[in-house]
C-alpha cells in the first residue's frame, strides 16, 4: 500500500498495529459487550486513535479527515478486534455527518468530546421498512417554533443506549423523501428518546432499537438545513464504504496469517498441511484476494483524500469485492483449520462470524453492484 500512504500515515499504521498486538489478540467479554465497547472507546480515545475521524481545529489529528487515515486504523483494529473497529468505525460515521455539514458552533460542542473517547457516538438512519431503501424512512420532524419534535423508531442502531451523540435522519417534508429528508443532532439523555431493544447478532455488538416519541430537539441541532439530510447520509457512506474494505481486508489479513501459521505446525498423513499442493493453491488464492482487497480500499480512500473524481463508484467496488473477499479467505482458512476452524473461540471461528456483517451493513453486496452499473451507465450516457 506503499504508493497510496505518506508518511504519517505509515507511522500511524505501525503504531495501530502494536497497540492491536499489545491490547487486542485476546477475544472480547462476549458477556458484557456494552461494557467491553465503552472501555474500548475510552482506550481509542486515549491513544489518540479516534482523533483521525475529526479534523484538527476540533480535537483532531490533521486539518481535514483524511480517508486514508481511517483505513489504515480500521485495518489494523479489525484484524485483532472485531469490536474494536466496529466501536471506532462508528465514532468515525457517527461524526463525520457533522464533520461536512456542522456549523462551527456545532462542532465545537460536539466534536471534540467523540475524538477523545469522552462521548460516544452513533448513526441512526436504519429503520423497521427502511434498510438499503433511505427513502423509506418513516420518523417524522415536525417543526413548532424553535423545535423540532421527532416521532418513529430506528432498527439496527449502533451504540443503541450507549450513545451520548446521535446523528438523526427524519422527514421535515414527509410528501417529498428525497429532498425533504433532513439531519439532527440528538443528545442520548433527551426525553422522548428510549431504548426499546437490544438487538443479539451473530458476532456480537452493542446494537438495537430507539424511538423517539414527541422528542423535542432545538432547531440549533439541525444540520445543514432542511432537506439536506438524504445528501448529508450519502456523502457519509461514500466515504466510510472504503474503511469497510479495510476492515474486511484486516479481518482477511488475520485469517491468512493463522492459516499459514496452522497449516505449517499441523501433520497428517506424515506432512505438513502445507506441503500438500490443495493447501497451497488455497494460500495463494487468499493471499491474492488480500492484496487486491487493499489495493482497491487504498485506492478509493486516495481518491476522496486528493479530491479526485470516480469515489462513490471506486468505493462500492471497494466494498463490494473486499467484503465478498474476505468472507471466501476466512471460509478457506477455516477449512484449512479443519474440525479445529469450528471450534468456539478459536480466532477463525471468531472471523467466520465477525466477517459475515460486513456484505451487508453501509449498503449490502446487491446495493454495491446498483450504484456500480450506475455510475458506469451514466459515464456511458454523458
Amino acid at each position: 500500500m506503499e504508493p497510496f500512504l505518506d508518511q504519517e500515515q505509515r507511522l500511524l499504521r505501525e503504531r495501530v498495529h502494536a497497540y492491536a498486538n499489545s491490547h487486542l489478540m485476546v477475544a472480547a467479554d462476549e458477556s458484557d459487550i456494552d461494557g467491553a465497547a465503552r472501555r474500548l472507546v475510552e482506550e481509542l480515545g486515549r491513544e489518540k486513535f479516534i482523533a483521525h475521524a475529526v479534523p484538527q481545529a476540533f480535537g483532531g489529528a490533521r486539518p481535514s479527515v483524511q480517508a486514508r487515515d481511517l483505513c489504515v486504523v480500521r485495518e489494523e483494529l479489525a484484524r485483532a478486534s472485531a469490536l474494536a473497529d466496529a466501536m471506532f468505525a462508528m465514532q468515525a460515521l457517527g461524526s463525520y455527518p457533522i464533520t461536512i455539514a456542522g456549523t462551527e458552533k456545532q462542532k465545537k460542542s460536539y466534536l471534540p468530546a467523540i475524538a477523545c473517547g469522552d462521548a460516544i457516538a452513533a448513526f441512526a438512519l436504519t429503520e423497521p421498512q427502511a434498510g438499503s431503501d433511505v427513502t423509506a424512512l418513516a420518523t417524522q420532524a415536525i417543526k413548532r417554533g424553535n423545535e423540532y419534535f421527532l416521532n418513529g423508531v430506528k432498527r439496527f442502531i449502533s451504540n443503541a443506549g450507549l450513545a451520548r451523540t446521535y446523528v438523526v435522519f427524519a422527514l421535515t417534508d414527509p410528501g417529498r423523501p428525497k429532498t425533504g429528508t433532513s439531519a439532527f443532532i440528538v443528545e442520548g439523555d433527551r426525553p422522548g428518546l428510549t431504548l426499546k431493544e437490544k438487538t443479539p447478532l451473530l458476532s456480537p455488538h452493542p446494537i438495537g432499537t430507539i424511538a423517539f416519541e414527541e422528542c423535542r430537539v432545538p432547531a440549533s441541532n439541525l444540520l445543514g438545513g432542511e432537506g439536506a439530510g438524504l445528501k448529508i447520509a450519502l456523502q457519509t457512506l461514500d466515504v466510510l464504504r472504503c474503511t469497510v474494505a479495510a476492515a474486511a481486508a484486516g479481518m482477511a489479513r488475520r485469517a491468512l496469517e493463522e492459516a499459514l501459521r496452522y497449516s505449517q505446525s499441523r501433520r497428517q498423513f506424515g506432512r505438513e498441511l502445507s506441503w500438500f499442493q490443495a493447501t497451497q493453491f488455497k494460500l495463494a488464492e487468499m493471499a491474492t484476494e488480500l492484496e487486491a482487497s487493499r489495493l482497491l480500499a487504498y485506492q478509493a480512500a486516495w481518491l476522496k483524500d486528493m479530491g479526485k473524481q470516480g469515489l462513490k463508484q471506486k468505493s462500492s467496488m471497494a466494498k463490494l469485492y473486499a467484503t465478498e473477499a474476505a468472507q471466501r479467505i476466512v471460509d478457506q482458512a477455516l477449512q484449512i483449520h479443519g474440525g479445529m476452524g469450528v471450534v468456539a473461540g478459536t480466532p477463525v471461528e471468531r472471523l467466520y462470524r465477525d466477517v459475515r456483517a460486513l456484505r451487508i451493513y453501509e449498503g449490502t453486496s446487491e446495493i454495491q453492484k446498483i450504484v456500480i452499473a450506475r455510475t458506469l451507465l451514466n459515464e456511458k450516457e454523458r
